[in-house]
C-alpha cells in the first residue's frame, strides 16, 4: 500500500472526507526551536516522491516543499520556543507546536493523523500513527514542511551565531557541535537541559 492509498483507506474506514497529517522536526537537537506542520490535501491529490523527510535529500525536500504548499487544501507551520522546551520539556513542547499548527489551519479537518504514539491536546478527532511519516502521504508531507522550515530557520540562526556553524549540523549533537560549544560556550538558543549530561561529564 502506498502513502496515498493509506490515507484513502483511513478516510473510507473512518467515514471522513478531510484528514490532516501532522509531524514535527527538531526534537533531538541541542539548540533551536522545535517545529511542527499540519497538511490537508484535497481528494485525489497525489504528489510523487513524498516520503519520510529523513529519507530525502535536502534538495528533494525543498522541491517537494513548494509542491506541497501549492497543492494542499490547507497547511500550517508552527513552533515552540527554546524557552518553552526548557519550561515544559521537549515532548510537551513538540505537542504544543503540533497543536498550534493544527489550530492555525484555515479549514477544520474531520480527522487528524499524528506521527508517533501520542496526539496533542486538541478538540478534533485524532489518531496516532506509529511511523506515520512512512505510511501516510499527509503525515509525510507535514514532516517535509516541518523539516524544511526548521532547516531554513537554523540557516538564519547561523548568521547570528556563525561560530557554531548551525548551517552544517542544524543544531544536532554532532562531534563538531560539541567541540564548538566547548570552545565558545552556550548561546541563548541552546537547550541547557539537553547539555546537562555533557557538562556533568566534562566537569566530573
Amino acid at each position: 500500500m502506498d502513502l496515498f492509498e493509506f490515507d484513502n483507506e483511513i478516510k473510507f474506514k473512518s467515514s471522513v472526507s478531510l484528514i490532516c497529517g501532522v509531524d514535527e522536526a527538531g526534537r533531538g537537537p541541542l539548540a533551536g526551536d522545535v517545529y511542527a506542520a499540519a497538511v490537508v490535501f484535497p481528494d485525489g491529490v497525489v504528489i510523487d516522491g513524498i516520503n519520510d523527510s529523513k529519507k530525502l535529500s535536502e534538495k528533494k525536500r525543498e522541491e517537494l516543499f513548494s509542491r506541497i504548499i501549492s497543492e494542499a487544501a490547507a497547511y500550517s507551520i508552527s513552533t515552540a520556543s527554546v524557552r518553552e522546551i526548557e519550561e515544559i520539556n521537549i515532548l510537551n513542547a513538540a505537542m504544543l507546536a503540533m497543536k498550534r499548527a493544527i489550530e492555525s489551519l484555515s479549514i477544520t479537518p474531520d480527522l487528524v493523523l499524528v506521527d508517533g504514539n501520542k496526539t496533542p491536546d486538541i478538540t478534533m478527532k485524532a489518531a496516532a500513527v506509529i511511523k506515520g511519516d512512512a505510511k501516510s502521504q499527509s503525515i509525510a508531507a507535514a514532516s517535509i514542511l516541518a523539516k524544511v522550515a526548521r532547516d531554513r530557520y537554523m540557516r538564519e540562526i547561523d548568521k547570528k551565531y556563525p561560530q557554531y556553524q548551525f548551517s552544517k549540523h542544524k543544531g544536532y549533537g554532532t562531534t563538531l557541535h560539541y567541540e564548538l560549544i566547548d570552545k565558545y560556550g552556550v548561546s541563548d538558543i541552546h537547550r541547557m537541559s539537553f547539555l546537562k549530561k555533557h557538562f556533568e561529564k566534562k566537569n566530573g
